[in-house]
Parts: structure tokens; C-alpha cells; sequence
């Protein structure tokens, strides 16, 4: 790293398929919507020579944020691959979303790599959401290296960046996180900023010239060499430090030179195990330009310092049917275990799945089982079935190139999988697998929607499903006590592109409704109901007369009934037809059109005639005995309470309490979670939680998660419930 000089580019223009794991490298970008990650992958496209200029290929287009609505919203909305080549290596880059909204697209790309590059910008630092990612890739040992973009930027320092990524990112050990460069400053501007023009290599100690858009190598002049001398101890204390040879240390503290081939060869080792964490800088290239500042030196630490697909270990994998299965790490010959991280749509191709092999390898117009499980809760509903797949291809912005095949260990996009889902598994047809699942966050944002006209109408069902097959974070709901239709979302971005979504691709225009919460009635105390259907219009009456008694029940109980009528005064036959009465009014509410639960209905009494009573008289004397009896009491309006549950750091914990206060919430108690994290327990009604996904995140600056899960229906405040009432009443008129 340093001492490669690279003679030749990747292969522009041209789809690669790697002939064995250890030639491929599967590298995701991490971080902050804003930090560059999208310009990084351009100018590594570009440097690679994968492009013709900055970001673009043969049709113009770009190879990363290709998608209209990212073009609209100027920012990343969804995973995108962009696979280039650099010394024989095929590198995927695996670009992300960096807005919260999209942290299913940024979790399907951690599954799909090996490795993440974390770039923060010299101009922002660093934010909380990336130091949780970080923490998320150390939990798994993911190696990571950090690339600092923005140097451009006004009071932009790469020394003190360096030292900020080392507070974040280096608290088990600060001397893991370390420059492996340090940046060469051209002539200062008027407003007395120094630009970035080039690198000097802390190991080879050369001069890495890229102000004119190639990079030119040198020797650093004498009075150069004092200014590296401390940063390149310390690397190579650091180094050392990590090196598999327990006595370089020692050597290295005797005064004994160590050969720089050595500290490169421990450096990669130690960067593939994720015990370092190099940190590096780039930025795009000089107008007209083919390489960009630090593009060579990244593209090399990719390479030589990442790992292959060979030293990760697959996902569990089991039968379909639940049994364990052991498979060879990364076998290109093995039985195929692959998985779809990623699907979308596309108008002329239909549905394109993007599948990552762990195991065997895939052709074109192969047979495999597609299996999905374990998303039920979701709208994705268990599937095992055999399908052919179409054509096998690297997608390149808009393109797909097709490639003849697909080995373990690498990324490829395959058409035609039509009930293929994000998550699915494809194994061969005669061996049936499946993976575990990886994590994916829990939609809490509720989007009500419903068809603009009847045309929409038709659409929508097919519209949504295809959603939801795409997004594994989005939950669709048919919500029956509403009769809402409920799209659950991670916030408001998210709920856009999901409404453009189904505008600009599915053709479905819909508008966005008030989200119901599902209320209760129940009686306050007892109270009695005197049902009376008596009709006689000529012919065949009508004859049913009941007395009940209604009395309130513990939470949870429901709706029982008992009968307690004596000498016949109501015929048996007709009893189950006052239950059913009953029942079919309890659902349909006694006050405000919410349906009745936990109370105890007694039949105490009636009367029947022997002609003009029937089940269907008997029916509606029941109805209207329980409404009698509603109105001769005091009935309750219940509002359903989530337990929440907020995963906070120390320093928000007081604002978050507070807070879920002000939401009529109840603190049940908190409880410290690692180190510097807060778990938040309280009770809160769900009519104040509807917006907290957007109101969290903005509350404790994006760093706090939170869960809800339904923990049971009590009474509402009266002027609340006085306030629901009358909106009903409106409604009804």
C-alpha cells in the first residue's frame, strides 16, 4: 500500500465475472446522508477506469443514483452495486443510503459485504447513527477501514479528523485507528485555505502528486521528511503491535529496522482480521482528470488489505424444513446457497433480484427453489417454489450487462425470479435451503392510504404487494377494526418514495388519509336493558322481548354471555339468537361506533309468542337490549397502550423521559445497556406515538432507537374521549 504503482485500469465498459472468491472483494460505503459516499464510488469508477468521466458510462448516465427519484430528493433512496476492476481483483462496491429513512437498504448491504469503508466528511464529522453502525460491524468483526472526504472544505482538517475518528471509532484502542497517509497542502487560497494536492505515504515515505488529475509520484525533499517522522512511528508501533510475529515488537523497540514489505504484508493481515482501521483520504478528480485524490491508495487497501469471500463465514443455513446444515465456506463446486438482498422492478425486464452467492455457483436459465420465511408479519407470506431464472448480469447504472455466470462469494443481478423477495433463499431444486434472515428494523411510521379513484383502485392491491416484496422494511396492513389500508414506514423520506413508488412505477395514484387507532367501548358499571320487537303489520308478525343485565369485566376478558332464564320465558331455541344479537351489536359499538368488549351480558328474562317470534326477532331484541342498557350508563371509551421500549444514549435520556411525559406516557424504569446507552420501559397511548419515529429521531439527533409492542386497551381521559365522540358524531352525519 504505497509502493504499488498501478500500469494499468479496470476494463472500461466491460462486465466482469470472477472465475474464483479469492478474485473478488465485496466492499460497502457507511455513512451520513451528505458524506460523499456516492462521489467516492464515482471517483473510484472513474480512477478504475469503469467510466468515461466522473461518474458516467456509455449512455450517460451515472453509475450510482441512477434512479429518477433519487435525481428529484438529490440524495441516495436505495442499495447500489458498482463493480469495477483494479489489478485483477473484482471489487463491488456496494453504495448506501445514508438517511436514516433507509436503513433496510444500508442493512442489505452490510449482508452482501465482507467489508465497509466508512467515510465522514471533514466538514461534518461524525455523526451517531455511524458510530452505531460502527458498533453494529465491530459486534460481527467486519473489517473497516475510514475514508475522510470534503478536505475542499473551509476549516476542513484531515490531521484533526483523524484524531476525532480515533475518539469515535477507537475507544478499546485509539492506536488502532491511524493514517496511513497524511495529505500535502498546495498554496493557500485568499481566504488562507490550503488545498489538498496530494498524499505523502507514512510506510514508503513517497510523494503522491494528484493536482493534475493523475497521480505523479516522487521523493519528499529533507525538509519533508521531519513532519511524517512521528505519525509514521506511531504506525508502525501500531503495526506492530497488531502483527502476528511476537517478536517484531521487541526487534522494532531494539532499534532493529523493520523491512517496509513486512509492515505492508502485517498491515493487510491485521486490516483483514478488523483489528486496524486505516484511515485515508480522497476526493474526486481535478476537472478533466482521470484520478482522483487517494482513489489509487483506496483502491489498493481494497485489494490487498480486505478480505476475500473465502475468510467469511455464511449465514446459517438450514433444511427447508428446519434441520442444520453444514456447508463449505465459499465453495465455487459446493450446493448453491445464495440470497436475494435486493429487488426491484424494471419496466422491460420485470422483477431483478440481486443475489449474493455464498455457495456454488449460478448460470443463466438455471433451475432453483426460491424459499421465503419468516416475514409473515410483514405481508410476505411463506413461499417454497422452483422457478427458472432469465438472464444473469452486473448492473452498471441503468444497464445489465450479462455475464456467463456467477461464483461463491459474488454479487450478480438475475431476472424473471418472479415470487423471489428481499430475503429470499435460492438453492438448487433437488436441495432445498434456507438462510437465516438477517436483522432488519421494525416499520413505525403508519401511512393511511386509499385509492385516488376506482381505476387506482383496481391497481392498488397488486401495487402494494410489489412494494412490500421490494422493501423487507415496509409492512402492509388491512387493518380490519379501522378498515384502514396501513403501510408502515421507517419515517416520512421513506413514506415518500414509497407513495412515488407506486405513482411512477406501478401507475397507482393514492391519497394519504388520518390514521385511525383502534378504540374500544366498554360499561363503566351495571346497568339493565329492556329489548322490545313487537311488529304486526298484516301476515306473518313480529314478536321478541328480552331483559338483560351488563356488568364490566377485568381487561381482556371480552364479551361473555349467560343465560339465566327461567320457566321458558324465552323459548331455548331463541337464546343463541339473543347471543348473537348481542354480539353482532357489541361489534358494531354502543356509543360512539367502537366495538364493546370486557363485559359479562345476562339474559334474565323475556317473552315469545307462539307464531310472530323468530330467530330474526330475537336477533334485534337482543341488539336493542344492549343498546338500552348503554344508554342508561356510563360507557368508557378505550384507547390502546403500547409498551415502548427506547434505546437511548446517557446524554438524551432526561429529553426522552420528559418527552414520553408530555405523551401521557408512564416511565416503568430504565435500565444501562453497554456503555453510555440508556433502555427507556414505559407505557404510552398509541394515539401520541404515531409520529414518534420522526419525532425520536429529531429528539435525540438520529442516535436512539425505540420498539412498541401492543400491551393492552384501558379508559381514555373523559375530554379526550368527549372530543372522539363528537368527531364521530360528525362523521355519522
Amino acid at each position: 500500500m504505497g509502493d504499488k504503482v498501478q500500469t494499468h485500469p479496470g476494463a472500461a465498459g466491460r462486465a466482469t465475472a470472477a472465475d474464483h472468491p479469492a478474485s473478488v472483494r465485496n466492499v460497502v460505503l457507511v455513512g451520513h446522508s451528505g458524506s460523499g459516499k456516492t462521489t467516492l464510488v464515482e471517483a473510484l469508477a472513474l480512477t478504475a477506469g469503469a467510466v468515461n468521466r466522473a461518474g458516467r458510462v456509455e449512455d450517460g448516465g451515472t453509475v450510482s443514483d441512477y434512479d429518477d427519484i433519487e435525481h428529484r430528493q438529490q440524495r441516495s433512496v436505495q442499495l447500489s452495486l458498482v463493480p469495477v476492476e483494479w489489478d485483477g481483483i473484482k471489487i463491488n462496491l456496494l453504495d448506501t443510503p445514508g438517511y436514516a429513512d433507509f436503513v433496510g437498504e444500508l442493512r442489505a448491504g452490510l449482508r452482501a459485504a465482507d467489508a465497509a469503508l466508512f467515510v465522514v466528511s471533514a466538514s461534518d464529522g461524525v455523526d451517531g447513527s455511524t458510530r452505531m453502525v460502527w458498533e453494529e460491524c465491530a459486534a460481527v468483526g467486519m473489517p473497516r477501514a475510514i475514508v475522510v472526504t470534503h478536505l475542499e472544505a473551509a476549516r476542513a482538517d484531515f490531521e484533526e479528523m483523524t484524531r476525532v475518528c480515533a475518539e469515535a471509532f477507537g475507544a478499546d484502542d485509539p492506536d488502532a485507528v491511524l493514517p496511513l497517509y497524511l495529505p500535502l497542502h498546495g498554496a493557500p487560497a485568499p481566504d488562507g485555505h490550503a488545498p489538498v494536492t496530494g498524499l505523502t505515504g507514512l510506510l514508503s515515505q513517497r510523494l503522491f502528486d494528484y493536482s493534475t488529475g493523475e497521480r505523479k509520484e516522487s521523493e519528499p525533499g529533507e525538509e519533508q521528511l521531519p513532519r511524517i517522522e512521528e505519525a509514521r512511528n506511531r504506525l508502525i508501533e501500531g503495526i506492530i503491535s497488531e502483527s502476528e510475529d511476537e517478536t517484531l515488537m521487541d526487534r522494532y523497540l531494539g532499534g532493529e529496522p523493520v523491512d517496509v514489505k513486512t509492515l505492508i504484508q502485517d498491515l493487510e493481515r491485521a486490516v483483514a482480521r478488523g483489528a486496524f482501521f486505516p484511515v485515508l483520504a480522497a476526493a474526486p478528480a481535478a476537472e478533466g482528470g482521470r484520478q482522483g485524490l487517494g482513489t489509487v491508495e483506496l483502491l489498493e487497501l481494497i485489494t490487498g488489505g480486505f478480505p476475500t469471500p473465502l475468510e467469511r463465514r455464511a449465514p446459517e443455513v438450514t433444511t427447508v424444513g428446519g434441520a442444520p446444515r453444514e456447508l463449505k465456506t465459499c465453495d465455487p463446486d459446493g450446493p448453491l446457497a445464495a440470497e436475494v438482498v435486493k429487488t426491484a422492478s424494471d419496466p422491460y425486464v420485470g422483477r431483478v433480484s440481486l443475489v449474493r452467492i455464498f455457495s456454488g455457483t449460478l448460470r443463466p436459465d438455471q433451475t432453483v427453489h426460491v424459499s421465503g420465511h419468516g416475514l409473515a408479519d410483514r405481508g410476505h407470506e411463506d413461499h417454497d417454489v422452483d422457478e427458472r431464472i432469465g438472464a444473469l448480469s452486473t448492473p452498471f447504472g441503468k444497464q445489465q450487462r450479462p455475464v456467463t455466470h456467477a461464483v461463491a462469494g459474488d454479487l450478480a443481478c438475475v431476472a424473471k425470479l418472479g415470487r423471489a423477495e428481499t430475503g429470499d433463499t435460492l438453492s438448487a431444486k433437488d436441495d432445498p435451503l434456507l438462510m437465516e434472515p438477517w436483522e432488519m428494523p421494525d416499520p413505525l411510521l403508519p401511512l393511511a392510504i386509499q385509492a385516488h379513484s376506482k381505476q387506482d383502485e383496481d391497481k392498488l392491491s397488486q401495487g402494494l404487494s410489489r412494494l412490500v416484496a421490494e422493501d423487507p422494511t415496509m409492512r402492509l396492513e388491512q387493518n380490519q377494526d379501522t378498515h384502514q389500508v396501513v403501510l408502515w414506514c421507517l419515517g416520512e423520506a421513506h413514506a415518500d418514495v414509497a407513495l412515488e413508488r407506486l405513482r411512477s412505477r406501478y401507475g397507482v395514484q393514492v391519497d394519504v388519509v388520518p390514521h385511525k387507532v383502534s378504540l374500544r367501548e366498554t360499561f363503566a358499571h351495571r346497568a339493565t336493558g329492556r329489548g322490545r320487537h313487537v311488529k304486526q303489520s298484516g301476515g306473518h308478525g313480529q314478536y321478541a322481548i328480552c331483559e338483560i343485565e351488563v356488568e364490566p369485566l377485568p381487561g381482556g376478558s371480552g364479551i361473555e354471555f349467560v343465560d339465566k332464564v327461567v320457566g321458558g320465558a324465552v323459548p331455548r331455541q331463541f337464546i343463541p339468537s339473543v347471543e348473537k344479537g348481542v354480539r353482532a351489536q357489541a361489534a358494531k359499538g354502543v356509543a360512539a361506533g367502537y366495538p364493546l368488549i370486557d363485559v359479562r351480558v345476562t339474559l334474565l328474562d323475556g317473552k315469545a309468542h307462539s307464531v310472530d317470534s323468530s330467530d330474526a326477532a330475537f336477533q334485534t331484541a337482543g341488539a336493542l337490549a344492549l343498546r338500552e342498557a348503554a344508554a342508561d350508563s356510563r360507557i368508557h371509551l378505550l384507547e390502546p397502550v403500547a409498551e415502548v421500549t427506547v434505546l437511548v444514549g446517557d446524554d438524551y435520556v432526561g429529553a426522552v423521559m420528559s418527552d414520553l411525559s408530555g405523551r401521557r406516557g408512564r416511565v416503568i424504569g430504565t435500565e444501562q445497556v453497554g456503555s453510555g446507552r440508556t433502555l427507556v420501559r414505559a407505557e404510552v397511548p398509541e394515539f401520541e406515538i404515531g409520529r414518534y419515529a420522526v419525532d425520536l429521531r429529531s429528539l435525540s439527533h438520529g442516535t436512539a432507537r425505540f420498539n412498541r409492542a401492543y400491551a393492552r386497551h384501558e379508559p381514555m381521559p373523559p375530554q379526550i374521549a368527549e372530543r372522539i365522540r363528537a368527531q364521530a358524531g360528525e362523521d355519522q352525519q
